[in-house]
């Protein structure tokens, strides 16, 4: 069984005729928007689709999904996918509205890099949510790492600074941190978020650094204007698609690749520590057609 088999297909190809004419492009572009794609990635995905079918000669549905795959797994590409763990130790910063699954999705990433044999440090700078540090330490107890952390009201910068020392002195490979799940005031989320990176750069010089969005796939286009905000607010190098299994709208993902050019590095289809994975563009291309 795939990764992505818990995904709610669109099923862009089930209802169609077996004709490559106008008729087929209207539904297809209707099912796109449908699945959150958006109107303008809709509309370059179907002319992408248009010329195919024409420079390769394609003839039937099925030589048409191959292609839509193709289309599809291209949009996506927006840089590496992968995360950047070429120092030691990194850091990856993860941010988010409340409610997201962020602090899962920490606990899921420290369960799968200790499987890799990485010595992994959890800090705990979301210290204006109750009860955020208690259930990062419930994961951290999952995952089977460290955890530093504070009291509620904290500086969110003496957590971080806490836990740079800590990695230092443990010799960590890879520090993930938790940071405040808000947006109401970009500017107070931009203020916190440099104060952090101050803290990073000053204990850890040259370190390698990822800042993660996790965005909950069930809002759709509340998603994307949710991730335009943080990029402009943070700098985002990649996203975390949560709860792709809960709906049938996962063209969104293709829309922040797209749009934003920054890159899906994992997806979540579920509740268990193994339903956050590594995204892999042509596994979710076909899953989701």
């Amino acid at each position: 069984m795939g990764f992505f088999d818990k995904l709610k297909r669109i099923n862009i190809f089930a209802s169609f005729g077996s004709e490559l004419n106008d008729d087929f492009y209207d539904e297809l572009e209707e099912s796109l928007i449908l699945a959150d794609t958006g109107m303008d990635v809709t509309l370059e995905l179907v002319e992408t689709l248009r010329r195919r079918v024409k420079e390769e000669r394609i003839k039937t549905l099925e030589g048409a999904r191959e292609a839509m795959c193709r289309c599809i797994a291209e949009a996506l590409n927006a840089g590496e996918t992968a995360l950047d763990l070429s120092t030691r130790p990194a850091v990856v910063l993860f941010i988010g509205v409340n409610g997201v699954g962020k602090t899962t999705t920490i606990g899921k990433i420290a369960y799968q890099l200790r499987r890799e044999r990485k010595k992994v440090l959890l800090c705990a700078a979301d210290t204006f949510r109750a009860a955020a540090a208690e259930q990062l330490t419930i994961w951290s107890e999952r995952a089977g790492v460290d955890i530093i952390k504070q009291h509620e009201g904290a500086d969110p910068a003496a957590v971080v600074f806490d836990a740079m020392s800590a990695a230092k002195a443990r010799r960590s490979d890879v520090v993930l941190v938790d940071t405040a799940g808000r947006l109401h005031n970009k500017q107070n989320l931009m203020n916190e978020l440099n104060k952090i990176s101050r803290v990073i750069d000053r204990e850890l010089p040259g370190s390698s650094r990822e800042t993660l969005l996790v965005l909950d796939a069930t809002t759709g286009q509340n998603g994307l204007v949710q991730a335009k905000q943080f990029k402009e607010a943070a700098g985002i190098t990649g996203i975390v698609l949560t709860k792709l299994d809960g709906t049938a709208k996962g063209g969104i993902a293709i829309a922040i690749a797209k749009e934003l050019g920054v890159p899906v590095k994992y997806a979540g289809v579920g509740e268990g520590l193994d339903d956050l994975k590594p995204f892999d563009a042509m596994e979710f291309a076909q899953a989701l057609i």
